[in-house]
């Protein structure tokens, strides 16, 4: 009788039901409303070309990337999905905010106004970022989890710089192009500033930041008993 070949171990995941994972979603739909709020302001740095959201959206990404590692595709997706439907109730809720009738006096009126032309164009930026947003963490995460099927727990420093920079340039690409006449650019050349350099900004700060993330990876993987389950297992059946 022959050996019958023992069963490939999969990747690993932990169960989405934990602290850990709703602490990652509150702070990835603030990250996404608060981004696309600040992207509504086109922002001249010198040279380069930006908007007010610049600093804080790829903190985004970086929440993207812990969710898909340690709890993976479907969890990542629901975490995108949450961030969007928050950010458009954000939208609506501007929109009512908005259409309420002030006060009538001097002061009420020029704050109503104020507040109209500060929120009013959001509803362009939250489009903007739904589409660049879905487009690019969807491509992360689906590099991430095809990589981590091939490698397991080896090379996450690859697997995120891999899986960044594609999903970022999808992104940039799409959010720019319609998020550029909101934030006032009117010229190709401007486009590609605006382009190029968020694109740049966004892949060097996550870049910056995998030594943070990788730590924050395996601390998060270390407190959640799932994870350790399936590593547990995964260990069995390769050494069956």
């Amino acid at each position: 009788m022959t050996d019958q070949p023992s069963e490939a171990p999969r990747a690993v995941y932990a169960d989405r039901g934990s602290s850990h994972y709703d602490i990652i979603l509150t702070a990835m739909c603030v990250v996404v409303i608060i981004s696309n709020i600040g992207g509504s302001k086109g922002v001249q740095l010198g040279p380069i070309t930006t908007d007010g959201g610049f600093f804080l959206f790829p903190l985004a990404y970086v929440l993207g990337d812990i969710t898909t590692e340690v709890y993976g595709l479907r969890a990542a997706r629901r975490g995108i999905v949450m961030g969007f439907l928050m950010a458009i109730l954000a939208v609506l809720c501007f929109w009512v905010i908005i259409a309420l009738p002030g006060l009538g006096d001097s002061y009420s009126t020029e704050h109503d106004a104020a507040i109209a032309a500060a929120l009013g164009p959001v509803w362009q930026i939250v489009v903007a970022g739904l589409c660049g947003f879905l487009a690019g963490q969807m491509t992360n995460s689906l590099i991430m989890v095809r990589l981590k099927a091939h490698y397991r727990e080896r090379g996450l420093v690859g697997r995120l710089m891999g899986s960044t920079g594609v999903g970022e340039l999808v992104d940039t690409v799409i959010f720019c192009t319609i998020a550029a006449p909101v934030v006032g650019i009117t010229s190709f050349g401007q486009w590609v500033n605006y382009a190029f350099f968020g694109f740049l900004w966004k892949t060097l700060v996550e870049y910056a930041l995998i030594p943070v993330t990788t730590r924050v990876i395996g601390w998060i993987k270390k407190r959640e008993p799932s994870y350790q389950e399936g590593l547990a297992a995964a260990e069995r059946v390769s050494v069956a």
